[in-house]
């Protein structure tokens, strides 16, 4: 495993390339390779996750630690010397929005990830030094809770706004490469490291035995897909957006973006309106597809009060959307104020409760005590992202579904028994004994520079 030495030098390595990128931001990089040395793989190791889906070649982390400084070694000779042969990927499908579409993942070889973790780490040290304050996803020290908390805070700043709520169409399936290998020479000119890109991206997917090589997209589930899709939407919308876009209107405006999941206030709808309709042929000169159902403008005023107290007629009715897994609306504070509040997404809300209901159902054999352990860890999951101030009430009904959900399936396992078995007496005595977790509320994330 990598000892403290080691770690130290691949952390001083990456602060020269931060201090040179930072200190040079028109400078394309032509000499990285010969950083990724075993230490600098041996860390790359330590950040990849042990516990993940295998790829094709079935091989497990604790296969590959078996002789650990002999695979990497090898793997930094095949890597520099240009022989390393990316593995396809193999590919799994989950359920999208509400269960009734799928969204393909691509699970990478052991091996290929900590390669790409390595590459990541350099290419990171110095893309993190041009990323815009408002891009939070896939960031080190950044999150989707401090995205959510920028909007509240812009938003309630302006008193409400008129918000561009945008969906990508496909993104990571449509990537063109060609626009991507142009992005990334303008600040990489490294010749090993963008040959292993290209390797990756020509990789192909395996998938019932078939392997098909896309001529665009980057997988997604691949340890480097979320840096690249950063690198593409950092120059085709984020500095777009910072450079060209803010000159020209009238009022204020903001972008945060998570990943490909974006949104824009405008502080007036005029403003709002033209950047709607440029919008989709700026991602089109880039091969990209906005969605024309998706994405909307949406009137997200603070409601007028009139004298009176109560809200006035004038203006348009605030709306509401849903980013990042919340629905914001406005409403009242304890206090009487308007503030900005955001609720569980009823699809994501839908979602998990017939994830949870399935498993139940799959389950139900298992000793109770063993699904009450994981029940708890699905909750607490849940409760760490969706736990936001303003949001106990859904939590509340949360746990209430699940614990209807799991009275049903176990009441189904022991059918024809008599007595007070699957009476709500029986299930309460159950859940005294094995009690599923109590909502909580997280405090606000602190949000980024």
């Amino acid at each position: 495993m990598t000892g403290a030495s080691d770690s130290e030098t691949v952390f001083t390595k990456v602060r020269r390339i931060a201090e040179l990128a930072r200190q040079s931001p028109g400078m394309a990089f032509t000499s990285l390779a010969h950083l990724i040395d075993v230490p600098w793989l041996l860390e790359a190791y330590r950040r990849t996750r042990k516990d993940g889906a295998p790829g094709i070649d079935r091989q497990t982390a604790a296969d590959y630690e078996a002789d650990l400084v002999k695979n990497l070694g090898s793997l930094r000779e095949r890597a520099i010397s240009g022989t390393y042969r990316a593995p396809p990927v193999r590919r799994v499908h989950i359920p999208k929005g509400d269960g009734s579409e799928t969204r393909p993942i691509g699970i990478p070889t052991f091996e290929d990830k900590i390669l790409q973790r390595a590459v990541v780490m350099v290419l990171e040290a110095i893309y993190e030094q041009d990323f815009h304050s408002g891009s939070f996803g896939f960031r080190p020290g950044r999150s989707a809770h401090q995205a959510l908390d920028r909007f509240r805070q812009q938003a309630m700043a302006m008193r409400g706004c008129w918000v561009v709520e945008v969906d990508i169409q496909r993104f990571f399936d449509t990537l063109d490469h060609t626009h991507l290998r142009d992005f990334l020479r303008l600040r990489l000119r490294d010749g090993v490291l963008l040959r292993l890109i290209g390797k990756w991206l020509r990789a192909g997917v395996m998938e019932d035995g078939h392997l098909t090589v896309p001529d665009s997209g980057s997988p997604q589930g691949g340890v480097i897909s979320p840096l690249l899709s950063n690198v593409v939407l950092h120059l085709v919308l984020d500095m777009w957006f910072e450079r060209e876009v803010r000159s020209r209107l009238r009022g204020d405006a903001f972008l945060i973006r998570f990943a490909d999941d974006f949104i824009m206030g405008f502080a007036h709808e005029s403003d709002a309106r033209r950047v709607l309709e440029v919008l989709p042929k700026r991602f089109a000169r880039y091969g990209l597809t906005l969605h024309p159902e998706k994405t909307r403008l949406v009137p997200f005023m603070r409601p007028p009060t009139n004298p009176s107290g109560g809200t006035g007629s004038t203006g348009p009715s605030p709306g509401s959307f849903d980013f990042l897994g919340f629905t914001h609306y406005w409403a009242r504070s304890r206090q009487g104020y308007w503030v900005v509040k955001c609720q569980t997404a009823k699809s994501r809300f839908s979602r998990t409760v017939k994830r949870i209901a399935a498993w139940c159902r799959v389950n139900r054999h298992r000793p109770i005590a063993e699904q009450q352990h994981t029940l708890g860890q699905k909750l607490r999951g849940h409760y760490a992202y969706f736990g936001r101030p303003g949001n106990g009430e859904a939590l509340q009904r949360l746990r209430y579904e699940v614990t209807r959900v799991w009275r049903k399936w176990l009441i189904r396992r022991r059918r024809g028994r008599t007595g007070s078995w699957g009476s709500w007496d029986w299930f309460n005595d159950v859940l005294r004994r094995f009690p599923l977790p109590l909502p909580r509320i997280r405090a606000p994330a602190v949000a980024g520079p």
